[in-house]
């Protein structure tokens, strides 16, 4: 497993409904480890607990802040296990990672089971954000994604983004809402 730079790492499994109802290597990875943010925060697996409230798996897999409530793409059975720095989302399909791009609201199937995404997630992560933020001197803490502006999909940022670090579940709300005005 090629996961660095670990800057938290979730409490005790505390929800045994959501780890009962997952995937078995998922299941797994959490029995072991609830959940971290690793690659300076570039990744957060999501963990099965009710607090931190950033951290908890079932606030977007269930519920009215379920990803599936936000994005028509997205499924109810779509297992939400991860995201990027910028709030890309890592969902287990059938057992297979899909990538949903948070600002447009498609999803890209990987072609990996989870094992196979814990082996080489960089391969799928847009850290060159998060390495640009650094470089301005910023860091993320666990539970602040970064809030790019102007979106990643418009024409204007070619010219160049802004960063900032703000609370996950402001940049999740703001990235769901822009990609339904999109549509």
């Amino acid at each position: 497993m090629q996961l660095q730079d670990v800057t938290y790492v979730g409490p005790q499994p505390g929800d045994p409904e959501v780890l009962s109802a997952l995937p078995d290597e998922l299941r797994r990875f959490l029995e072991e480890r609830n959940g971290l943010v690793a690659h300076g925060g570039g990744l957060h697996i999501r963990g099965a607990c009710e607090e931190p409230a950033w951290h908890s798996l079932a606030r977007v897999w269930t519920g009215p802040r379920a990803l599936h409530e936000r994005y028509a793409a997205v499924r109810p059975g779509d297992v939400p296990f991860a995201q990027d720095a910028v709030g890309d989302q890592w969902l287990l399909r059938d057992e297979r990672v899909i990538r949903l791009l948070a600002e447009t609201g498609d999803v890209e199937d990987l072609g990996q089971s989870f094992g196979e995404f814990l082996r080489a997630p960089v391969d799928t992560l847009r850290l060159q954000p998060l390495l640009q933020f650094n470089s301005q001197g910023g860091t993320l803490s666990p539970g602040q994604l970064l809030s790019v502006y102007p979106p990643f999909c418009t024409e204007e940022a070619a010219g160049g983004v802004s960063l900032a670090a703000v609370p996950a579940e402001d940049r999740l709300a703001f990235l769901a809402d822009f990609a339904r005005a999109l549509r």
